[in-house]
């Protein structure tokens, strides 16, 4: 399945330093590495309602997003930054935490629902509704209880974890190369074996 290239990569989280490590800002660490192995930045835009920035991937500019919005209001940032490079849903890959993931499970997927994340259910709002972009869900595990989840999300996951969950999101960003040109069934056979 050779699918759309990529021009825009979001990482969701909290801004701000007591979130840093939070499960939920699994999708902006996988931001920041990803950024530093191309030797890119972030820095704050306005416009952009977030922290903003390229990198140079296999020859193609990238724009890096980080929604300093809060998650809940992610989307106003994501649509800023789409309206403005003309950058489609389907060339978007959007980076979060996944709670029905086990820690040590992180995939890529091409649209769908929100699956209760406030972040993604947002962005989908902000884009009137467009679901078609690709997710990369990093795994964070669950707390086992639905009233849990809130607090859960916003603590930091033990030593162990965290390891883990750093070595996934170091297998996406070898594998992103692949995202970035449209060959996902490569990145996902790569990523998800």
């Amino acid at each position: 399945m050779t699918g759309n290239g990529i021009k825009l990569i979001v990482g969701l989280g909290n801004p701000g330093s007591q979130y840093d490590s939070n499960r939920h800002n699994a999708g902006v660490i996988f931001l920041h590495h990803l950024a530093k192995s191309y030797s890119g930045s972030l820095r704050g835009e306005s416009k952009f309602f977030g922290e903003f920035g390229s990198v140079n991937i296999g020859g193609d500019d990238i724009k890096l997003l980080f929604p300093t919005t809060f998650m809940n209001n992610s989307g106003k940032s994501v649509a800023a930054v789409c309206k403005f490079y003309k950058i489609e849903p389907e060339n978007m890959l959007v980076a979060y935490d996944e709670i029905d993931f086990d820690v040590g499970v992180t995939r890529f997927k091409h649209g769908g629902g929100h699956g209760g994340h406030n972040g993604i259910r947002d962005i989908i709002s902000a884009l009137g509704n467009q679901r078609d972009f690709y997710r990369l869900r990093i795994g964070v595990g669950h707390p086992g209880d639905k009233s849990m989840v809130a607090n859960y999300v916003l603590g930091n996951p033990s030593r162990s974890e965290a390891d883990v969950i750093m070595s996934d999101i170091e297998d996406a960003i070898r594998v992103t190369p692949k995202a970035v040109k449209g060959d996902w069934e490569e990145a996902m056979r790569l990523l998800h074996t």
